[in-house]
């Protein structure tokens, strides 16, 4: 293992133990895992964002019989705490720590892959990509993975279009209990979370600039909307920006909306969404920040270029000063702001997500039913059965079709 302070261990078990009385699904899964052993014999290799609830899983996986190593999948969202608790109270071997360098990173990547896994958990597809590149030797062993968000989706979409791709990838992100309540509910919260702890700004009666409305900018813009800012989105995409305008929302350029923006947050997974020229237009005091997965959004080489001066002002918010004496402020380096700058995800909306990962990730190890190499959707039965089993656990019921309902659904000779 490679942690920062195994003293931190009984704190990681406080946090742990919080995130676990707010994930019933994924504690149900653990019952179940315990009992019937699915995953015994397994070499698991996780590269997520080293958090509680990230934890949560990862004793799920291993009360399932598999053995887990962990490594970061962001060198900011490392919880130091989290990563002790893991290692010395359940043994798992854990490579993460809070801010590390670039090096050390791409080590930990190596060192979570040494134990020739037979399934990859990956946040951002870093882990699949290295076994396809540098360590090809050990893809001999994997089985099948699992991919968590939508930038790690995308570059596994372009490794099999190449060919290239040679596992099955289930795509969690593209599961409706992922994607429509962690990204939109959870990125939405917990960006604007991170930007009120960075700032202690307030958003009511501001103006706050989404760029991109795919299910993480509707989040964020519902959630800056709701605490009273007025919003404006930008976006390449007609039929997202067509939405944006029925929501009820301002849509126009991104040059045009920085001269009025109060803060600024990237959700698009591109990269230089904001560059050089958008920077000489923004007026002075804006706050602006990504809720990407990787720091690629924000141009800051451009930024530190036009810069006269930079300083650190407040906890993770960076102040360049430019020609004329405008400001920009740049929450978390321009990193995934909400595990940056803020705890991340809320644990019971990562229940959602978490519990589809230990489903998958079963699935594999049964070998029931395992498509060949590629990237693949959740199983419809697996994405019910996350909602079904949450809406129990919050104490929610919904009605079932008759069967008569069901024939009409199925048939085609009823009609006018």
């Amino acid at each position: 293992m490679d942690i920062f302070d195994t003293a931190l261990a009984p704190r990681g078990q406080q946090d742990i133990e919080w995130a676990e009385r707010a994930m019933p699904a994924v504690m149900a899964i653990r019952e179940r895992f315990t009992r019937e052993q699915p995953l015994k014999g397994m070499r698991a290799a996780a590269c997520m964002h080293v958090t509680a609830e990230t934890a949560v899983l990862v004793r799920t996986l291993a009360a399932g019989g598999a053995e887990v190593r962990l490594c970061a999948s962001n060198p900011l969202s490392v919880q130091d705490t989290v990563a002790a608790g893991l290692a010395v109270l359940d043994g798992i071997e854990v490579f993460a720590i809070a801010g590390e360098d670039r090096d050390t990173y791409f080590r930990h990547l190596g060192q979570a892959i040494e134990h020739r896994p037979h399934l990859v958990l990956d946040d951002g597809a870093d882990l699949t990509t290295l076994l396809h590149t540098q360590r090809t030797d050990l893809l001999e062993s994997v089985i099948g993975g699992t991919e968590e968000t939508t930038t790690g989706v995308t570059r596994l979409h372009s490794m099999a279009q190449e060919g290239v791709l040679k596992f099955p990838v289930f795509a969690v992100n593209d599961a409706r209990t992922k994607h429509m309540f962690d990204n939109r509910y959870g990125t939405g919260q917990s960006t604007l979370d991170a930007f009120m702890r960075a700032t202690n700004r307030l958003i009511a009666g501001s103006t706050f600039v989404v760029c991109g409305y795919g299910w993480c900018g509707r989040g964020v813009a519902e959630r800056a909307a709701g605490l009273g800012a007025r919003v404006i989105v930008t976006e390449v995409d007609p039929v997202r920006g067509l939405e944006a305008v029925l929501d009820g929302l301002t849509v126009m350029p991104l040059t045009d909306a920085v001269e009025r923006a109060d803060f600024l947050c990237t959700t698009t997974g591109n990269e230089h969404v904001v560059r050089a020229e958008h920077f000489e237009r923004m007026k002075s005091g804006i706050v602006i920040a990504n809720a990407g997965h990787f720091d690629v959004e924000i141009d800051l080489e451009a930024l530190a270029r036009l810069a006269t001066s930079q300083r650190d002002v407040r906890d993770h918010l960076t102040e360049f000063t430019l020609p004329g004496g405008r400001v920009v402020l740049v929450v978390a380096q321009g990193r995934l702001v909400n595990l940056a700058a803020a705890e991340g995800h809320p644990a019971d909306v990562m229940d959602l997500s978490f519990a589809n990962q230990a489903l998958a990730a079963e699935m594999l190890a049964l070998g029931r039913d395992v498509p060949p190499p590629g990237v693949h959707a959740i199983p419809e039965e697996i994405d019910s059965a996350v909602a079904r089993v949450k809406l129990e656990a919050i104490g929610t019921r919904i009605d079932t079709l008759t069967d008569s309902q069901e024939r009409y659904l199925a048939g085609w000779r009823t009609g006018t």
